[in-house]
């Protein structure tokens, strides 16, 4: 397929592969922040700048991600503030994201933009800490005639547009293809989970490389309900799972068990020297031998461009879909990360603006090329499509002749009261692969504990 044909199918194609809702936690980082409330608020919190105009303003705009999405998020801003004077920009980006956004929201101080999750948009909306866009969509400020209706719904709670997609994309196994090509060792697209285990078993005993599971990622929070859609069940009902027993879990935790047990699986002790969902220290790509390597990483498509360039020179990385025991039916578009206003900002206005252009310039996307996802205006992702890289292309030719034919609707956002169920999953998991319990212990726990926090007002 063309380029251009590429990012054209996929506005046509999401359509019915997406509920109205927001986006995803891609790349969310669970860790805690050491620093006290009045650094952060210091270092974050928006100011009028002192230039002798008192329409000089400096707009805040808080993001996460790798070292390749702060250099292009902070290129866009600085294009855009030498286009409109007196716009300037305090950007920033941390690692424990949403320890501190929710640092600042506790004190009012959330930046003016903000970068959104899935995950987390409902919580931060219905606690009334972001902005309702429909008036910026409706009086045209935040251009929206290019982009599809569904996705535009994916921002939606409740009667309000809280959240403007940044782009497209879907859970992606990464791998080092050059390793497994000279093995011998052939992988394709929806494999079932044990299909995977049993590569994961045939690279250890071939090359040395272990795997690395979701718990190493930034995705241990999607990886659970993965496995479960494809049992047709969803992880989370009102005020509690929406499973009907710990059993539920056990498949989830058994991977890693079996793994350790097996030796195919990455020393735990790895994740704790590391900085977890960093591309560059990520086992895939980083390490000093086999034994403190994996052969794969779970992630999310839009992923693959920053992975590969913290690759060895010489290390093409490849992806493919999560396994599970259905992956056509585990599988789903979910929209990327995506921008915000916070109820916190003086500048609401000028916020809307640079979310439209964020959206809909050409030069912008130029930069970013999709960094963030496929990009949700039809017109733009044709017009960048002929200066996008051979990874960036393959992420537009992943979201659209392998994901989007096969899969189904994305799951509704997690409850707000979600977040103590990651940490449990997290610390869980670290447990069995410690071997401080069993997967049946783990499921057990997880079911009980996570009830309780689900059960929380």
């Amino acid at each position: 397929m063309k380029r251009k044909a590429l990012a054209l199918v996929l506005t046509a194609a999401i359509t019915g592969s997406l509920l109205g809702g927001c986006s995803t936690a891609e790349e969310q980082t669970r860790t805690t922040d050491t620093e006290d409330t009045a650094a952060v608020k210091t270092d974050l919190q928006k100011e009028v700048v002192k230039s002798g105009s008192s329409d000089d303003i400096k707009l805040s705009v808080f993001w996460w991600g790798r070292q390749l999405r702060n250099e292009k998020t902070q290129q866009i801003l600085d294009m855009y503030a030498a286009e409109h004077p007196g716009i300037t920009f305090d950007g920033q980006f941390s690692a424990d994201y949403w320890t501190r956004l929710a640092t600042l929201s506790a004190g009012h101080t959330m930046p003016d933009v903000v970068q959104m999750d899935y995950t987390y948009i409902s919580q931060y909306a219905e606690k009334g800490l972001l902005t309702d866009l429909t008036p910026y969509i409706e009086d045209g400020t935040i251009d929206v005639s290019n982009v599809s209706e569904d996705i535009l719904e994916t921002g939606r709670v409740g009667d309000g547009i809280y959240a403007i997609c940044n782009g497209i994309n879907a859970p992606a196994l990464l791998y080092n293809k050059t390793l497994l090509d000279e093995a011998g060792i052939q992988i394709h697209d929806y494999m079932t989970l044990e299909e995977f285990k049993d590569v994961c078993r045939e690279v250890y005993e071939k090359t040395g490389y272990k795997t690395s599971l979701s718990y190493g990622s930034n995705t241990n929070g999607d990886f659970l309900p993965y496995l479960l859609r494809a049992q047709g069940k969803l992880l989370y009902g009102d005020g509690k799972f929406a499973v009907d027993s710990a059993d539920d879990f056990v498949q989830f935790f058994s991977v890693f068990e079996d793994g350790i047990k097996e030796g195919w699986h990455v020393d735990p002790s790895l994740y704790v020297e590391r900085t977890r969902g960093q591309a560059e220290q990520d086992c895939l790509v980083y390490g000093s031998s086999p034994e403190t390597m994996s052969w794969c990483g779970f992630y999310h498509s839009n992923q693959l461009v920053a992975m590969q360039n913290s690759a060895p020179e010489g290390t093409d990385i490849a992806m493919t879909t999560f396994p599970s025991d259905n992956p056509e039916i585990s599988n789903y578009l979910k929209p990327s990360q995506f921008f915000s206003i916070s109820t916190d900002s003086k500048y609401p206005d000028e916020a809307a603006a640079l979310i439209d252009y964020i959206t809909n310039s050409e030069e912008c996307n130029n930069v970013l090329l999709g960094e963030r996802g496929v990009p949700i205006s039809s017109v733009i992702s044709e017009a960048i499509s002929v200066n996008q890289s051979p990874d960036e292309q393959e992420v537009v030719h992943y979201i659209n002749d392998v994901v989007t034919p096969k899969s189904t609707k994305i799951n509704p956002p997690a409850p707000g009261n979600a977040s103590e169920v990651f940490s449990l999953i997290d610390s869980l998991t670290e447990k069995v692969l410690y071997g401080e319990l069993t997967a049946e212990e783990a499921a057990a726990l997880l079911f009980e504990q996570g009830n309780e926090y689900l059960a929380k007002e």
